[in-house]
């Protein structure tokens, strides 16, 4: 990990943040020092920037901590593949699991599991080769990873583009007396804690609906669908209208159940090569209250 202080001069006075570091580091790609203001490495002044375009303005104090992408080491591991062709394969990711590699990690990660027998595309981030979405460590279900250079570019292309449908399970904790509704509330990382999100005016713009599928004892058993894919999104808004997931470690104090209560249940996309709708669902963990999931129709009215 290293870490950088810069002082914007006059000639860089206007500059994108991205294009400023850019010219700091040569030796990184664009894309990766993008990636890393996404990912809130950096900051200007007192706050935390994760928009690529920030300005700058000559004065600007700019500190970026960066960190080396680490190593990948393939190792056979246990994988639950729903889906797998040519072109892409579906994972049910079970709670604890880490995507990819990254600061911190030590245990072996969905990545290197599937390179144990598999070829996967490079990206823009050697330690994510395939990668077109992520599931937290704590959450659980579908996870699509593309196998070639053409899939992992056709796939992202359906993310940036929102044409993805995903639905997640949630409980919460508290009785949410709405049956649904609509969290618009912009998602930026925590100044003071950099781990985490909170909802701030000046954040990303992030929208997610929920819909109520039972009411508990003192708690809610929630479908889910987020419209953005921001950090920590849907735990980020349930936390927002006080009702947290239950079992979330990060923003919820409150004693759990032994895991965190989130779980990416359904996804479908367009296949890269052929076109058509492809519909993936994992099953519905143990942990998760009894309820006729599989009555629920695919798409949200």
């Amino acid at each position: 990990m290293e870490r950088m202080e810069m002082l914007v001069d006059e000639a860089s006075d206007g500059l994108r943040l991205d294009r400023f570091l850019a010219a700091q580091r040569p030796d990184l790609s664009r894309s990766a020092i993008q990636r890393e203001i996404r990912d809130g490495a950096v900051q200007v002044g007192d706050s935390v920037i994760e928009r690529n375009a920030h300005k700058l303005r000559a004065g600007d104090t700019v500190c970026w901590t960066h960190t080396e992408a680490p190593p990948l080491s393939p190792a056979e591991i246990p994988l639950d593949v729903l889906y797998e062709d040519d072109s892409l394969v579906a994972v049910n990711k079970p709670i604890g699991l880490v995507v990819h590699p990254g600061a911190g990690t030590e245990e072996t990660t969905l990545v290197e599991g599937l390179l144990a027998t598999r070829e996967l595309p490079a990206s823009d981030d050697p330690t994510r080769p395939g990668i077109v979405h992520r599931l937290d460590k704590g959450t659980s279900g579908v996870l699509v990873i593309a196998k070639t250079p053409e899939a992992l570019t056709a796939l992202q292309a359906q993310f940036a583009e929102r044409t993805v449908e995903k639905a997640y399970l949630a409980v919460v904790d508290g009785l949410i007396e709405e049956d649904e509704g609509v969290i618009d509330a912009p998602v930026g990382r925590d100044p003071a804690r950099p781990s985490r999100m909170i909802v701030a005016p000046r954040g990303r713009r992030s929208i997610s609906e929920f819909r109520v599928l039972d009411r508990l004892e003192d708690r809610t058993l929630l479908w889910v669908r987020p419209r953005t894919g921001r950090t920590h999104q849907i735990r980020t808004h349930l936390l927002y209208i006080g009702h947290p997931v239950v079992g979330d470690a990060t923003y919820n104090p409150a004693p759990g159940t032994g895991r965190m209560m989130l779980h990416a249940w359904r996804l479908s996309v367009r296949h890269p090569d052929a076109g058509e709708e492809m519909r993936f669902e994992a099953p519905v963990p143990p942990e998760f209250p009894g309820y006729p999931y599989g009555e629920l129709p695919w798409r949200s009215a």
